[in-house]
């Protein structure tokens, strides 16, 4: 890295505002920290269990969590010389706003260390077997862009994301207030899993040529961009059917298949990368993918709430 040409580029990039700072955090991708929280709290409120200061605490220390993850990212890739002022879809911060990568990296680990007390008071309220699982995700989302093999830079970048953020975040929400874990929340965590990997490859059917002339080897490098796109594509059928499996077979509540409302969403964000080789071109269907993470979360959540009160 050209650090003389940096500083210099640094000097003309436009002053950092609190629009810049959210900008950082990548708030669209927030939403696959909030939505399973709010999934394992409303399964826990069916549950008969219902904790409000575990709520905010494992609401919070997950949001930072991912936006730290974030942060990781755009100094691990402007440190591997993969970002610059004309990438397309990143935070920006230092490429484009003159932060320095310190500054990036001084804001990550402090968002891990106020993660990390939220989540010693929730292991002292439920059990310090958390503190294991916690722990493991937070490496993860550092080793996802840091370490010496990051695993952004594997085919299982969306294994990892779904798991991590998609899949455990739903069950230790729920373990941590009703002291247990369900088989409806594992089942319903499944489809939650898929859809949070699903975020995750469509960043990387965006990034396919960076990523390739980078030596990077994600998933849709691996499978190639059509079969990539038809794998984003069965995984929205997969996770769909699955909740009408669940329902078909007594195991929840039919109110759930309101999450059926979120079917447009994952029809273009797999529509949206067809035919597309331009990253520019396909933010629309990115923002779709995330979208339909937050639509078929938040209505599963209210046919959950639903089914509760009637």
């Amino acid at each position: 890295m050209d650090t003389q040409h940096y500083s210099k580029s640094a000097e003309s990039l436009p002053k950092r505002t609190w629009k810049v700072w959210w900008e950082l955090i990548r708030p669209h991708t927030l939403t696959a920290a909030f939505v399973p929280v709010l999934l394992g709290t409303v399964l826990a409120l069916q549950a008969g269990e219902f904790h409000v200061f575990l709520f905010v605490a494992m609401l919070f220390a997950s949001l930072l969590i991912q936006a730290a993850t974030n942060l990781f990212n755009e100094y691990y890739d402007f440190k591997r010389g993969l970002d610059t002022k004309h990438s397309v879809g990143i935070g920006g911060g230092i490429v484009r706003h003159g932060m320095t990568p310190r500054l990036i990296m001084g804001l990550a680990l402090a968002m891990y260390a106020i993660a990390l007390l939220l989540g010693l008071y929730i292991c002292a309220s439920s059990s310090w077997w958390v503190a294991v699982i916690g722990l493991i995700c937070m490496a993860v989302g550092y080793l996802y862009t840091g370490g010496p093999l990051p695993i952004s830079s594997t085919p299982f970048g969306e294994l990892f994301s779904g798991l991590f953020m998609g899949f455990l975040i739903i069950l230790i929400t729920f373990y941590i207030q009703a002291g247990y874990v369900s088989e409806s929340a594992i089942l319903i965590a499944v489809p939650s899993g898929v859809l949070v990997g699903l975020i995750n490859m469509g960043n990387n059917l965006r990034d396919h040529d960076g990523d390739k002339a980078n030596g990077r080897k994600t998933l849709p490098i691996v499978l190639g961009p059509k079969k990539a796109i038809f794998v984003l594509g069965s995984s929205y059928a997969f996770s769909f059917l699955w909740l009408i499996g669940l329902v078909v077979l007594g195991t929840v509540t039919p109110w759930v298949l309101l999450a059926l409302f979120s079917i447009p969403k994952a029809a273009a964000a797999t529509k949206g990368f067809i035919g597309k080789t331009a990253p520019k071109t396909m933010m629309p269907a990115m923002k779709a993918a995330a979208q339909t993470n937050t639509f078929f979360g938040m209505l599963m959540a209210i046919g959950l709430l639903i089914s509760y009160v009637t």
